[in-house]
Protein backbone atom coordinates (compact mmCIF):
# COMPACT_ATOMS: atom_id res chain seq x y z
CA UNK A 1 0.00 0.00 0.00
CA UNK A 2 1.15 3.51 -0.85
CA UNK A 3 1.84 6.33 1.28
CA UNK A 4 -1.11 8.14 -0.33
CA UNK A 5 -3.25 4.97 0.08
CA UNK A 6 -2.48 4.25 3.81
CA UNK A 7 -3.56 8.41 4.19
CA UNK A 8 -7.15 8.15 3.02
CA UNK A 9 -9.88 7.96 5.14
CA UNK A 10 -13.42 5.89 4.83
CA UNK A 11 -14.90 9.24 3.57
CA UNK A 12 -12.90 10.60 0.75
CA UNK A 13 -9.54 10.17 -0.81
CA UNK A 14 -6.50 12.38 -0.57
CA UNK A 15 -7.14 14.81 -3.02
CA UNK A 16 -4.68 15.18 -6.54
CA UNK A 17 -3.02 18.23 -7.93
CA UNK A 18 -5.93 19.39 -9.98
CA UNK A 19 -8.04 18.72 -7.24
CA UNK A 20 -6.35 21.03 -4.80
CA UNK A 21 -5.78 23.63 -7.79
CA UNK A 22 -9.76 23.60 -7.62
CA UNK A 23 -10.60 23.94 -3.85
CA UNK A 24 -7.77 26.69 -4.10
CA UNK A 25 -9.85 28.67 -6.61
CA UNK A 26 -12.61 27.81 -4.79
CA UNK A 27 -11.27 29.51 -1.83
CA UNK A 28 -10.02 32.66 -4.20
CA UNK A 29 -13.57 33.38 -5.18
CA UNK A 30 -15.14 32.32 -1.63
CA UNK A 31 -13.06 34.84 -0.25
CA UNK A 32 -14.03 37.54 -2.76
CA UNK A 33 -17.64 37.16 -2.40
CA UNK A 34 -17.13 37.33 1.47
CA UNK A 35 -15.29 40.74 1.17
CA UNK A 36 -17.70 41.80 -1.49
CA UNK A 37 -20.84 41.27 0.71
CA UNK A 38 -18.65 42.78 3.83
CA UNK A 39 -17.90 45.83 1.72
CA UNK A 40 -21.38 46.34 0.38
CA UNK A 41 -22.74 45.80 4.31
CA UNK A 42 -20.63 48.49 5.25
CA UNK A 43 -21.96 51.21 2.27
CA UNK A 44 -25.19 50.55 3.83
CA UNK A 45 -23.91 51.77 7.23
CA UNK A 46 -22.46 54.67 6.18
CA UNK A 47 -25.11 55.43 3.63
CA UNK A 48 -27.54 55.54 6.42
CA UNK A 49 -25.26 57.43 8.91
CA UNK A 50 -24.36 54.55 11.06
CA UNK A 51 -21.19 55.63 12.38
CA UNK A 52 -21.94 59.28 13.45
CA UNK A 53 -20.69 60.72 16.82
CA UNK A 54 -25.02 61.60 17.42
CA UNK A 55 -25.68 57.65 17.63
CA UNK A 56 -22.85 56.58 19.14
CA UNK A 57 -22.77 59.09 21.82
CA UNK A 58 -25.85 57.40 24.02
CA UNK A 59 -23.10 54.55 24.76
CA UNK A 60 -20.96 57.39 26.33
CA UNK A 61 -23.30 57.74 29.40
CA UNK A 62 -23.03 55.71 32.66
CA UNK A 63 -26.38 54.99 32.77
CA UNK A 64 -26.38 52.67 29.03
CA UNK A 65 -23.41 51.60 30.56
CA UNK A 66 -24.27 50.05 33.52
CA UNK A 67 -27.69 48.50 31.66
CA UNK A 68 -25.60 46.86 29.54
CA UNK A 69 -23.41 45.30 32.54
CA UNK A 70 -26.32 44.36 34.37
CA UNK A 71 -27.85 42.81 31.01
CA UNK A 72 -24.92 41.28 30.60
CA UNK A 73 -24.44 39.64 33.93
CA UNK A 74 -28.27 38.59 34.46
CA UNK A 75 -26.96 36.66 31.13
CA UNK A 76 -23.92 35.05 32.49
CA UNK A 77 -25.97 34.06 36.04
CA UNK A 78 -28.93 32.57 33.73
CA UNK A 79 -26.29 30.62 31.79
CA UNK A 80 -24.68 29.62 35.23
CA UNK A 81 -27.51 28.20 36.23
CA UNK A 82 -28.28 26.29 33.67
CA UNK A 83 -25.19 25.08 33.04
CA UNK A 84 -25.07 23.55 36.56
CA UNK A 85 -28.58 22.31 36.43
CA UNK A 86 -27.80 20.51 33.19
CA UNK A 87 -25.00 19.07 33.78
CA UNK A 88 -26.89 17.60 36.90
CA UNK A 89 -30.22 16.84 35.40
CA UNK A 90 -28.31 14.87 32.17
CA UNK A 91 -26.17 12.76 34.64
CA UNK A 92 -29.70 11.75 36.71
CA UNK A 93 -31.20 10.80 33.20
CA UNK A 94 -28.15 8.76 32.02
CA UNK A 95 -28.05 7.01 34.97
CA UNK A 96 -32.00 6.29 34.82
CA UNK A 97 -31.41 4.92 31.14
CA UNK A 98 -28.75 2.89 31.86
CA UNK A 99 -30.57 1.21 34.74
CA UNK A 100 -31.13 -2.48 35.27
CA UNK A 101 -35.00 -1.63 36.33
CA UNK A 102 -36.96 -1.46 33.19
CA UNK A 103 -39.65 0.84 34.53
CA UNK A 104 -37.02 3.32 35.53
CA UNK A 105 -35.11 3.13 32.30
CA UNK A 106 -38.61 3.13 30.92
CA UNK A 107 -39.33 6.72 32.71
CA UNK A 108 -35.95 8.22 31.91
CA UNK A 109 -35.93 6.94 28.14
CA UNK A 110 -39.61 9.15 28.18
CA UNK A 111 -38.79 12.12 29.55
CA UNK A 112 -35.36 12.35 27.41
CA UNK A 113 -36.70 12.16 24.21
CA UNK A 114 -40.23 14.34 25.45
CA UNK A 115 -37.39 17.44 26.31
CA UNK A 116 -35.14 16.61 23.32
CA UNK A 117 -38.41 16.62 21.18
CA UNK A 118 -40.26 20.00 22.86
CA UNK A 119 -38.83 23.42 21.55
CA UNK A 120 -37.16 25.41 24.12
CA UNK A 121 -38.57 28.41 23.44
CA UNK A 122 -42.52 26.61 24.13
CA UNK A 123 -40.93 24.88 27.29
CA UNK A 124 -39.98 28.52 28.69
CA UNK A 125 -43.27 30.27 27.77
CA UNK A 126 -45.35 27.44 29.47
CA UNK A 127 -43.47 27.45 32.66
CA UNK A 128 -43.58 31.27 32.63
CA UNK A 129 -47.15 31.90 31.26
CA UNK A 130 -49.21 28.23 32.41
CA UNK A 131 -47.14 27.90 35.74
CA UNK A 132 -46.79 31.31 36.50
CA UNK A 133 -43.20 31.37 37.65
CA UNK A 134 -40.91 34.33 37.56
CA UNK A 135 -38.70 35.10 34.50
CA UNK A 136 -35.07 33.83 35.82
CA UNK A 137 -36.32 30.73 37.03
CA UNK A 138 -38.34 30.10 33.80
CA UNK A 139 -35.70 30.73 31.61
CA UNK A 140 -33.48 28.50 33.58
CA UNK A 141 -35.89 25.57 34.00
CA UNK A 142 -36.76 25.66 29.89
CA UNK A 143 -32.78 25.90 29.58
CA UNK A 144 -32.15 22.94 32.02
CA UNK A 145 -34.89 20.78 30.35
CA UNK A 146 -33.94 21.03 26.97
CA UNK A 147 -30.35 21.25 27.62
CA UNK A 148 -30.41 18.44 30.05
CA UNK A 149 -31.75 15.93 27.74
CA UNK A 150 -29.57 16.32 25.30
CA UNK A 151 -26.66 16.01 27.87
CA UNK A 152 -28.16 13.04 29.16
CA UNK A 153 -27.70 11.28 25.78
CA UNK A 154 -24.35 12.41 25.39
CA UNK A 155 -23.57 10.65 29.17
CA UNK A 156 -25.10 7.69 28.39
CA UNK A 157 -23.56 6.92 24.72
CA UNK A 158 -19.76 8.57 26.50
CA UNK A 159 -20.49 5.66 29.24
CA UNK A 160 -21.67 2.56 26.47
CA UNK A 161 -18.83 3.76 24.24
CA UNK A 162 -16.21 2.56 26.96
CA UNK A 163 -14.58 -0.64 25.47
CA UNK A 164 -16.31 -3.67 27.06
CA UNK A 165 -13.59 -5.26 28.18
CA UNK A 166 -13.14 -2.58 31.28
CA UNK A 167 -16.50 -3.13 32.25
CA UNK A 168 -16.20 -7.33 32.17
CA UNK A 169 -12.79 -7.12 33.84
CA UNK A 170 -14.34 -4.40 36.62
CA UNK A 171 -16.75 -7.08 37.34
CA UNK A 172 -14.39 -10.08 37.30
CA UNK A 173 -12.90 -7.75 39.99
CA UNK A 174 -15.93 -8.13 41.94
CA UNK A 175 -16.84 -4.60 42.07
CA UNK A 176 -20.90 -3.46 41.84
CA UNK A 177 -22.49 -1.80 38.94
CA UNK A 178 -22.20 1.71 40.56
CA UNK A 179 -18.50 0.87 41.40
CA UNK A 180 -18.05 -0.19 37.93
CA UNK A 181 -20.04 2.91 36.32
CA UNK A 182 -17.87 5.76 38.76
CA UNK A 183 -14.47 4.47 39.23
CA UNK A 184 -14.11 2.73 35.93
CA UNK A 185 -16.44 3.80 32.88
CA UNK A 186 -16.90 7.42 33.89
CA UNK A 187 -13.46 8.98 34.37
CA UNK A 188 -12.98 7.17 30.49
CA UNK A 189 -15.73 8.35 28.94
CA UNK A 190 -15.77 12.04 30.34
CA UNK A 191 -12.61 12.35 28.04
CA UNK A 192 -14.43 11.88 24.89
CA UNK A 193 -17.53 13.53 25.90
CA UNK A 194 -16.25 16.71 26.81
CA UNK A 195 -16.08 18.52 23.78
CA UNK A 196 -19.26 17.69 23.34
CA UNK A 197 -20.48 18.60 26.43
CA UNK A 198 -18.82 22.04 25.95
CA UNK A 199 -20.64 22.31 22.64
CA UNK A 200 -23.68 22.30 24.13
CA UNK A 201 -23.01 24.57 26.50
CA UNK A 202 -22.36 26.44 23.83
CA UNK A 203 -26.57 26.28 22.81
CA UNK A 204 -27.29 26.94 26.47
CA UNK A 205 -25.60 30.38 26.24
CA UNK A 206 -26.64 31.73 22.92
CA UNK A 207 -30.60 30.55 24.01
CA UNK A 208 -29.84 32.49 27.15
CA UNK A 209 -31.42 35.01 24.80
CA UNK A 210 -35.18 34.06 24.66
CA UNK A 211 -35.29 35.41 27.77
CA UNK A 212 -36.03 38.96 26.58
CA UNK A 213 -39.32 37.73 25.07
CA UNK A 214 -40.43 36.98 28.44
CA UNK A 215 -39.21 39.61 29.93
CA UNK A 216 -35.71 38.55 32.00
CA UNK A 217 -33.50 41.93 32.01
CA UNK A 218 -30.62 39.59 30.09
CA UNK A 219 -28.20 41.53 27.59
CA UNK A 220 -30.52 41.50 24.63
CA UNK A 221 -33.35 42.82 26.69
CA UNK A 222 -31.32 45.43 27.75
CA UNK A 223 -30.10 46.50 24.61
CA UNK A 224 -34.01 46.14 23.62
CA UNK A 225 -34.73 48.72 25.99
CA UNK A 226 -31.76 51.31 24.87
CA UNK A 227 -32.84 51.31 21.16
CA UNK A 228 -36.23 51.96 22.09
CA UNK A 229 -35.43 55.02 23.89
CA UNK A 230 -33.29 56.63 21.26
CA UNK A 231 -34.64 59.38 19.43
CA UNK A 232 -32.69 58.98 15.68
CA UNK A 233 -33.62 56.88 12.86
CA UNK A 234 -32.47 53.22 12.55
CA UNK A 235 -31.44 53.12 16.36
CA UNK A 236 -31.33 49.15 16.55
CA UNK A 237 -28.63 49.20 14.48
CA UNK A 238 -26.07 50.62 17.20
CA UNK A 239 -27.33 48.60 19.53
CA UNK A 240 -27.05 45.68 17.52
CA UNK A 241 -23.14 46.12 16.76
CA UNK A 242 -22.97 46.43 20.60
CA UNK A 243 -24.26 43.55 21.59
CA UNK A 244 -23.40 41.44 18.86
CA UNK A 245 -19.55 41.02 19.27
CA UNK A 246 -20.29 40.22 23.33
CA UNK A 247 -22.22 37.62 22.15
CA UNK A 248 -20.07 36.28 19.30
CA UNK A 249 -16.95 36.72 21.96
CA UNK A 250 -18.44 34.74 24.68
CA UNK A 251 -19.43 31.51 22.18
CA UNK A 252 -16.63 31.58 20.22
CA UNK A 253 -14.84 31.42 23.86
CA UNK A 254 -16.37 28.50 24.69
CA UNK A 255 -16.19 26.80 21.27
CA UNK A 256 -12.37 27.66 21.40
CA UNK A 257 -12.82 25.33 24.73
CA UNK A 258 -14.34 22.82 23.48
CA UNK A 259 -11.99 22.87 20.13
CA UNK A 260 -8.87 22.91 22.36
CA UNK A 261 -10.02 20.12 24.24
CA UNK A 262 -10.47 18.08 20.93
CA UNK A 263 -7.35 18.39 20.01
CA UNK A 264 -5.82 17.28 23.31
CA UNK A 265 -7.94 14.11 22.95
CA UNK A 266 -6.53 13.51 19.54
CA UNK A 267 -2.99 13.82 20.67
CA UNK A 268 -1.48 10.71 21.63
CA UNK A 269 -0.36 11.04 25.58
CA UNK A 270 3.55 11.65 26.07
CA UNK A 271 5.67 9.34 28.90
CA UNK A 272 8.74 9.89 30.18
CA UNK A 273 11.34 6.84 29.78
CA UNK A 274 11.79 5.83 33.46
CA UNK A 275 15.52 5.24 33.81
CA UNK A 276 16.82 2.09 34.46
CA UNK A 277 19.81 1.31 37.15
CA UNK A 278 22.51 -0.35 36.40
CA UNK A 279 22.40 -3.96 36.94
CA UNK A 280 24.22 -5.30 40.27
CA UNK A 281 25.19 -8.73 41.63
CA UNK A 282 22.05 -9.82 43.48
CA UNK A 283 22.11 -12.56 46.16
CA UNK A 284 23.13 -15.97 45.91
CA UNK A 285 20.45 -18.45 45.70
CA UNK A 286 20.09 -20.80 47.66
CA UNK A 287 22.11 -23.83 48.04
CA UNK A 288 24.58 -22.16 45.11
CA UNK A 289 28.18 -22.02 46.21
CA UNK A 290 29.56 -18.80 46.48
Amino acid sequence: MNRTTASATALYDIPGPATRKRHFLYGIISTVVILALFGWILHLLFDTDQFTSEKWAPFTYKGIQELLLRGLGNTLKAFAYAAVLSLALGAVLAVGRLSDHRPVRWIATLLVEFFRAMPVLVMIFFIFVALKVQPLPALVAGLTLYNGSVLAEVFRTGINSVERGQREAAYALGLRKTQVTTHVLAPQAVRAMLPTIISQLVVALKDTSLGYLITYEEFLHAGKLIASNLDYGLPFIPVVMVISPIYIGMCMLLSWCATWVARRQRRNPKTEGTGVGAAEPGSVLPGRLR
